[in-house]
């Protein structure tokens, strides 16, 4: 009789400690489920602050135990899973009584998960009640147990559980609710917060503060019962107040969207994956931007495009000519309204911008800042039999010769197809590439006039190549990247730079630029940057150009150089007078507040160059016709004027 007891319990046992073996063994042999989660990638600006952070498909930042209130810790564990550090993922007592419950009521409605097991099916698994699910959610608990320790689960745990509007783990939850870092929370914060998981759409705090409150209380009953808090603490937490708001991020607009959209597509090619599938891959982007150049670069456009304007479009950008580094760009109006970048995706003519390049080749072919051509209306006759009748601005004309000088400051045509003719345009195409302009140009006459199609942030490059003395820049944006691991994936490793301009001609050039802003180049044209030139307080050279249809204007100082573009999407003529003049505004007032904290600083002169006190008109040297009339100007040492001004 005891035999026939025995055996069936005996066979029982048998069964069951074989099946565990099988289940232990096949859990070792499949070895620590593979966890891979979207988590949110951080853009920082050159000073290591956040800029922005690209949401994946959920919003999440994972952060490590040590950086989670303990608070958090014991309100979870109280509320939860009691018993976490002393079982094997499975709470049998709980199970016991979950299962007892739910064959009396022929249902699944009570559950006993632990935190493995809540865990499990929020990676792994959805929150369908089915036995099959529950079966799937125990084997993977089991694994997770084998192969992670403890407090590894726990992370993993606070990591990902939903805590309702779009925000995954606790630290996103944290700066939602809270707009606080996860370490950073209170008891009845936490004990707040523990208590959404449970059912987000009833216990946010944003659908029913009641309910989050009833919860949160109940939470600080647990830990006080189950020793995590005292009665005192327990009392003084329940009577506290709470003011939950969404975070200052969002509520705040976010700062440089069209240069964080560049940076991440950067940063995409770096590393080799789709732009789409980068926000949710928890890297960590390190960029060159400078937050506050930014700031003010955003406001400066909004202040200055016109209101009565609304499609007047505009592309800016900002180098630190020495590194390389893109240190602030706005590709228009409205990212959210237009996402296209009008810096690096638009192609525009450039205009007078052009100029410089043609009067490098002039410096090079020996011209030099005295150096005369007429400024009279003229008629060219092109190679194909074709005649050509360009106008300056205004029609206005010397109608006698003019100074290099003076036409690079009144940006007179004229004198600029004049030179082209003169050293042939072959020689304007090779200096534009000597500048870094990679792009194919056509040898023709007009091409002195700004005929190319050019991006404002090669335009910005190429004059930052005369920022730089002559040397070469390359732009980048990207200075860092580190994956969801803390490894360093990729590290901006800056190419020795090469010398493209000639050091002494690159200088009398970037001093003729500054005649721009110099009334006393004047006396039959304004210069091109006399109306902005009593706002600026620091050494700028620069260059304005316009078409019918675009308005630039790029200069630079020792420390920066600021292209400003601004036209029309669909390419129409800028009719406005007032319309013509925001880029200039743009530049100048943008750039005086960028340097409002910097030293003042000049353009060195190289030792091969020498400055002479020179008549602007004429082109000669300072003598008693023209005292008091004369500017400082620089010549390559051997060519400067030996004749005295007699006008």
């Amino acid at each position: 009789m005891i035999k026939k007891i025995l055996t069936p319990i005996i066979a029982l046992l048998v069964f069951t400690i074989s099946a565990g073996v099988v289940i232990l063994v096949y859990s070792v042999l499949q070895g620590p489920p593979e966890i891979n989660l979207d988590e949110n990638t951080i853009v920082y600006d050159q000073d290591g602050e956040v800029l922005a952070v690209e949401q994946g498909v959920q919003n999440r930042f994972w952060v490590e135990l040590d950086d989670i209130s303990p608070h958090v810790l014991d309100a979870f564990l109280a509320a939860e899973d009691e018993h976490f550090y002393q079982h094997f993922g499975f709470d049998v007592k709980r199970i016991l009584g979950a299962t007892y419950y739910n064959i009396l009521s022929m249902d699944k409605l009570q559950g006993a998960s632990t935190i493995t097991q809540q865990y499990a099916r929020n990676v792994f698994l959805t929150n369908q009640k089915t036995w099959k699910r529950k079966i799937q959610e125990a084997l993977i608990a089991l694994r997770l147990e084998i192969f992670q320790d403890k407090n590894e689960i726990l992370e993993g745990y606070l990591n990902t559980i939903y805590f309702g509007h779009g925000q995954y783990g606790i630290q996103a939850a944290s700066q939602f609710y809270f707009d606080k870092n996860a370490d950073d929370l209170t008891l009845e914060e936490a004990a707040l917060l523990s208590g959404i998981p449970k059912g987000p759409s009833v216990y946010s705090p944003l659908v029913s503060y009641e309910n989050a409150i009833d919860r949160q209380k109940w939470i600080l009953e647990r830990m006080h019962e189950t020793g995590k808090i005292t009665e005192t603490a327990m009392n003084r937490a329940k009577q506290k107040e709470l003011s939950v708001s969404v975070t200052a991020s969002e509520q705040e607009t976010e700062v440089g969207k069209y240069l964080t959209e560049y940076a991440m597509k950067e940063a995409s090619k770096i590393l080799g994956i789709e732009r789409q599938s980068l926000d949710g891959q928890g890297y960590q982007v390190y960029t060159t931007i400078n937050q506050e150049a930014q700031q003010k670069l955003e406001q400066t456009i909004q202040e200055e495009l016109p209101e009565d304007s609304e499609e007047l479009q505009i592309g800016a950008v900002t180098i630190d000519p020495k590194s390389g580094k893109i240190v602030a760009m706005q590709g228009g109006r409205n990212f959210d309204q237009t996402p296209f970048n009008r810096v690096t995706q638009a192609k525009r003519m450039t205009g007078s911008t052009f100029k410089p390049f043609l009067y490098y080749a002039a410096l090079v072919y020996g011209f030099t800042p005295s150096t005369t051509l007429e400024s009279r209306q003229t008629t060219f006759t092109l190679e194909n039999g074709k005649t050509y009748s360009p106008a300056n601005f205004g029609d206005h004309y010397a109608d006698r010769p003019v100074t290099l000088a003076q036409a690079v400051a009144v940006s007179d045509n004229i004198f600029a197809l004049k030179t082209n003719q003169y050293i042939d345009p072959e020689n304007l195409v090779e200096a534009a590439h000597a500048f870094g302009i990679d792009q194919e140009l056509q040898p023709v006459l007009s091409l002195a006039l700004g005929t190319a199609t050019v991006s404002p942030l090669e335009m910005a490059e190429a004059y930052s190549v005369l920022a730089n003395e002559g040397w070469s820049v390359d732009p980048y944006v990207i200075d860092k990247i580190v994956d969801r691991d803390g490894n360093v994936v990729y590290q901006h490793q800056s190419e020795k730079p090469e010398r493209m301009l000639e050091e002494n001609h690159a200088f009398v050039l970037t001093h003729m630029l500054t005649g721009m802003f110099d009334n006393r180049l004047s006396d039959y044209m304004s210069v091109t940057g006399g109306n902005i030139a009593d706002q600026l307080t620091h050494q700028y050279a620069g260059k304005s150009g316009t078409t019918p249809n675009d308005s630039w204007m790029i200069g630079y100082s020792p420390q920066y150089t600021t292209a400003i573009w601004t036209g029309y999407d669909d390419n129409r003529e800028i009719e406005k007078i007032q319309d013509t003049r925001v880029a200039k505004q743009v530049w100048a007032k943008y750039m005086e507040q960028i340097h409002e904290d910097l030293p003042l600083e000049t353009f060195e002169a190289p030792s091969g160059v020498v400055g002479v006190q020179v008549d602007p008109i004429t082109g000669k040297l300072e003598g008693p016709a023209c005292e008091g009339e004369t500017r400082l100007m620089y010549f390559i040492k051997g060519t400067q004027p030996k004749e005295a001004c007699s006008r």
